[in-house]
């Protein structure tokens, strides 16, 4: 999930998603980010190890089985995918794939470049792939992304269990994938049990990453010295305190990072990383505690060259328990998002550091479309009490979140500015845990309009709408529910090409936010802030650091 080229370099092949292009071997030079002033090179000090703060991963480094942010940002530098996603963009280029092809959307076939090796120094072959899609895949491996494969023939077959596989059940009657076959080293196919436009933009994610023999050969000793093939191998493990990678010189990607590893320190107190950034005790820090932002802090504690705010693949926003029948009126949905004074919440509260949210797809991602949502986004009281009048709402208005993560401020401003604009009274009912605030959601008991937020698998349209808009789709909390949605999502799904697909996606988009079952707030969107030493400083859409911008100056 790093950025491994500079520049898109497409060549149609049918209906390719997924081209190959040439690349220079060796160091691609990357401009200073940003105004960053970088280093002569004489003065950069390739073989520093920079710190960065990371949540420690909750478990050993397997690919498939690692879906959440510490885990995935080190597995980043341990491997590389198919493809890979651009820093600035988010857009998906090929890394280890030379081409992934397809005419119906249905097959697809997959060739991979020769040369890549992983750390052991065994050659990285279309068997990797496979080999690794099929362990994961096969429920008695208990892998936790096991789903991602759901789509594959013969799914059924090898995973009976829950839907990420955390549940042991029977055994499959199947070990292997029957859509998935290695033509020869470098090429396999892939049979999708029915046309999906946008599976190639998920050939970037942790779960489809290629694995050595030696994982197969003994798990428990890959576990405790992983084996990738990525830009950095593994180095050291101290648990509670940090994981450090040391640069693999043997990397076959395009670009090569200018840095000699990485010590992850796994903090628990952000304001305390934040503490060290300003006194160059840490190098990097993605994303400062919202403390940072109020009253302009972060702007007297660093220079510009020294912090950076930027948006992510994801949005903040409020939805609707829509299992309770006070909220079915389309019309009193709508009346709350138009009672919301979006840039005035923002600007109170983030010192105007975030981005009002249009639509439900984030910025940079393929298909996204600016104002979906059109009037519905803006700032509209007169409109807003008439449309909650005419919804006939009863009683009270009542939001809720959890207050452990810094939420509890904007949501009570968000409860003043619907009570000012509609002249009924709006109460704020906080959730002491995070873990407390899920279990509501997921028992349905939850009784008011509750914080909601989402951050993208991978840079697609499809991503942030099958999964929360499908009716009874996993992340569909709320339980919306509208058939001529889910006809679009299908439609989308089995579109021939990405194009028609995405087109399709957008549809449903503007559907749903006609709907109003989940109201868009913002973009999510963060400050880093990184030390002296460090230029070329780059976060990703990932909140993550692009490690082969970076540079120290010695």
């Amino acid at each position: 999930m790093r950025k491994l080229r500079a520049a898109v370099c497409a060549a149609a092949v049918l209906a390719v998603t997924l081209s190959a292009c040439s690349t220079p071997s060796g160091t691609t030079a990357v401009p200073p980010p940003d105004g960053a002033a970088a280093p002569a090179a004489a003065n950069i000090d390739r073989d520093a190890v920079i710190s960065y703060s990371e949540t420690e991963p909750a478990n050993p480094l397997v690919p498939g089985n690692t879906t959440e942010v510490g885990g995935i940002s080190v597995l980043g530098t341990l491997f590389r995918g198919l493809i890979e996603y651009d820093a600035k963009t988010a857009a998906p280029h090929n890394a280890v794939a030379d081409s992934v092809t397809t005419t119906d959307s249905k097959v697809w076939t997959i060739k991979i470049k020769d040369g890549w090796k992983f750390h052991d120094g065994t050659p990285v072959t279309a068997k990797s792939f496979v080999d690794a899609w099929n362990y994961t895949a096969y429920s008695p491996n208990l892998m936790a992304g096991a789903s991602y494969f759901s789509h594959v023939v013969g799914f059924s077959q090898v995973n009976n269990a829950t839907p990420d596989g955390k549940q042991p059940a029977a055994r499959p009657a199947a070990k292997e994938l029957p859509g998935l076959k290695v033509v020869d080293d470098r090429t396999f196919t892939v049979t999708l049990d029915a046309p999906f436009s946008e599976f190639g933009v998920q050939l970037g994610y942790a779960a489809f990453f290629p694995m050595p023999a030696s994982f197969f050969a003994d798990r428990k000793a890959f576990e405790a010295h992983p084996v990738g093939n990525g830009p950095f191998q593994f180095d050291s493990y101290t648990p509670g305190k940090d994981l450090v990678v040391k640069r693999f010189d043997g990397f076959a990607g395009a670009q090569k990072p200018n840095i000699g590893g990485i010590d992850f320190r796994f903090y628990t107190d952000l304001d305390k990383a934040y503490a060290d950034v300003l006194a160059n005790k840490l190098d990097f820090l993605s994303f400062t505690p919202w403390t940072s932002t109020q009253g302009g802090k972060i702007k007297k504690d660093l220079p510009e060259d020294r912090r950076k705010t930027y948006t992510y693949l994801g949005y903040q926003a409020i939805a609707f328990p829509l299992f309770d029948k006070r909220y079915a009126s389309p019309q009193f949905r709508q009346a709350i998002s138009m009672a919301i004074d979006r840039k005035a919440l923002i600007q109170k509260v983030f010192n105007g550091g975030r981005t009002p949210a249009d639509g439900l797809v984030a910025p940079n991602v393929q298909g996204h479309l600016d104002n979906q949502c059109g009037e519905l986004c803006t700032y509209q009281p007169q409109k807003a009490k008439q449309l909650f009048d005419a919804s006939g709402f009863q009683g009270d208005i009542e939001l809720t979140s959890n207050i452990d993560s810094g939420n509890q401020e904007w949501m009570e401003v968000i409860c003043r500015q619907i009570q000012d604009s509609l002249g009924r009274a709006c109460k704020f009912t906080p959730q002491t845990t995070l873990g407390d605030f899920r279990k509501q959601l997921d028992n349905r008991t939850v009784t008011g309009i509750y914080r909601s937020a989402w951050v993208a698998d991978y840079p697609s349209i499809e991503n942030f709408l099958n999964p929360l808009f499908r009716t009874g789709a996993a992340s569909n909390v709320g339980q919306y529910s509208n058939p001529k949605v889910d006809a679009l999502l299908q439609q989308a799904d089995a579109a021939p090409s990405q194009q028609q697909g995405q087109a399709l996606y957008q549809q449903a988009e503007k559907l749903v936010l006609q709907d109003m079952p989940t109201i868009p707030i913002w973009w999510q969107s963060g400050t880093a802030a990184w030390a002296t030493r460090l230029h070329n400083v780059q976060p990703t859409q990932f909140r993550e650091l692009d490690l082969f911008s970076v540079t120290v100056s010695k």
